[in-house]
């Protein structure tokens, strides 16, 4: 996983509508951007901090060496983007439209990313960790080496997605849309493995002195997709 690489001491400046769309190496502080539509747009080494953004649809964006720390990013349209070396910090990324999007590099930490919508995108080095991803689409997404750590799931779908590779034992969630061939080679916990054998059928007679030791369960459920 590579870092944004970025310079110490950015300039802060105030974003202003330019007719070449293309920032760098500046910082965005505590200001909202509101009512804009660009596309394509370019930030190449900017750090987004407290900003937030209102009615904004920067489709086929281009992000390389960001970093968004404790910005409100709900229902921002960055389809059909690039996304290199960026990391989302605590931020607020609700019914975000990042589908169409190619991700190398991106970390997302401790955001509220629920509803957001990553569906056709290609995701390679990205990790989510400590995120709300509760209702999100991962549909017909190709991932290669994407992490999930200790991630709200529950509702989230992933048909058509292979998780072959994917860990999702550390995560928590009541429901999955899963295709059911997809499903090789992903990593659950062994409450988890419970749901999935449901999923194909099979009947678990479970031992009261295991159902003791553990209290709790992942899954109650998970929907097949044909």
């Amino acid at each position: 996983m590579q870092k944004p690489r970025l310079p110490h001491d950015l300039p802060i400046q105030t974003f202003k509508r330019i007719d070449d769309p293309y920032y760098s190496l500046c910082m965005f502080k505590s200001e909202s951007i509101c009512d804009e539509t660009i596309q394509p747009i370019y930030f190449h080494q900017v750090v987004f901090k407290h900003v937030s953004f209102n009615n904004v649809v920067f489709s086929n964006i281009d992000l390389m060496d960001v970093i968004f720390d404790h910005c409100d990013l709900s229902n921002v349209d960055f389809s059909g983007g690039i996304i290199h070396r960026v990391h989302f910090k605590n931020c607020k990324m609700l019914g975000m439209n990042l589908s169409e999007t190619t991700f190398h590099h991106v970390r997302v930490e401790s955001c509220q990313a629920n509803l957001s919508a990553f569906g056709f995108s290609r995701l390679k080095h990205v990790v989510f960790d400590e995120c709300f991803l509760e209702q999100s689409d991962f549909y017909e997404c190709t991932f290669n080496k994407v992490e999930y750590h200790q991630c709200q799931l529950n509702e989230a779908n992933f048909a058509n997605t292979s998780l072959n590779g994917v860990d999702l034992s550390t995560n928590s969630f009541e429901r999955l849309t899963v295709s059911l061939p997809e499903l090789s080679g992903c990593t659950v916990s062994s409450e988890q493995a419970i749901g999935f054998a449901k999923l194909i059928g099979l009947k678990i007679k479970e031992d009261a002195s295991y159902m003791n030791k553990e209290s709790g369960r992942d899954i109650t459920s998970i929907q097949q997709l044909d």
